[in-house]
């Protein structure tokens, strides 16, 4: 089942699709549905995909294709349904506050278990609170494979979110390339001309390098999980 924001997007798709022959862009339709940032448009876009309502081509502009349709929507005379903004809230009911959200690109996985090869392509992209960005400079994110660092909270499947930093203090949880070769998520620890990268589970021993053997690419200032 839909929701009457998916629905509403659908059905703007298929309309202009119809019109002209091609997608509404990622302005048209945050326009259309009046929504305050793309980003929730990016979020009723991958909704949809998931639900196989609609699917999105590699390398092509505006590339969505419509799968199928609601049995609804197929109906003579749909409209979608609206609710009406002066409805009343529920009684009880706080009031809701915008909260700044930003997009971040997801750089495919990050190894929290046995290093894999570094990273260096966007695979999509993410919805960020705004709050969890702390600090400047440059944010990405990574989702997360293994199970080292789960007494960390830090589950295999997470999206966690870093900073683009090239330093950290003992404790930091961050992102280590190793050799220039490996990156892996772990807790830094400098020990004289070594650096420790520990996990946080016992099954998994710390590695220990050289300091010229380890780069730190950044430092985890948050995480995303999606039940």
């Amino acid at each position: 089942m839909l929701t009457r924001k998916q629905m509403e997007l659908l059905d703007f798709i298929r309309t202009r699709m119809g019109a002209d022959g091609v997608p509404p862009s990622f302005d048209e339709m945050k326009e259309a549905l009046d929504l305050k940032s793309k980003s929730g448009i990016h979020r009723l876009i991958t909704a949809l995909e998931e639900r196989g309502f609609i699917r999105r081509l590699a390398h092509r502009a505006r590339a969505i294709e419509i799968v199928k349709l609601p049995e609804a929507m197929e109906a003579p005379g749909f409209r979608p349904r609206l609710v009406a903004e002066s409805a009343p809230p529920p009684r009880g009911a706080r009031p809701v506050e915008p909260v700044y959200a930003s997009e971040l690109p997801v750089m495919g996985r990050i190894a929290a278990g046995v290093p894999i090869e570094a990273i260096a392509h966007v695979s999509h992209h993410v919805a960020v609170p705004g709050s969890m960005l702390s600090g400047k400079g440059q944010h990405y994110a990574l989702e997360v494979k293994g199970d080292s660092m789960i007494e960390a909270g830090i589950n295999d499947g997470d999206i966690v979110v870093i900073r683009e930093q090239s330093t950290a203090e003992n404790g930091d949880i961050v992102v280590a390339l190793v050799e220039d070769a490996e990156a892996t998520l772990k807790r830094f620890r400098r020990k004289g001309n070594m650096i420790a990268l520990e996990a946080a589970n016992p099954a998994y021993e710390t590695r220990l390098l050289p300091d010229h053997a380890v780069k730190v690419q950044g430092r985890l200032v948050g995480l995303i999980r999606t039940y």
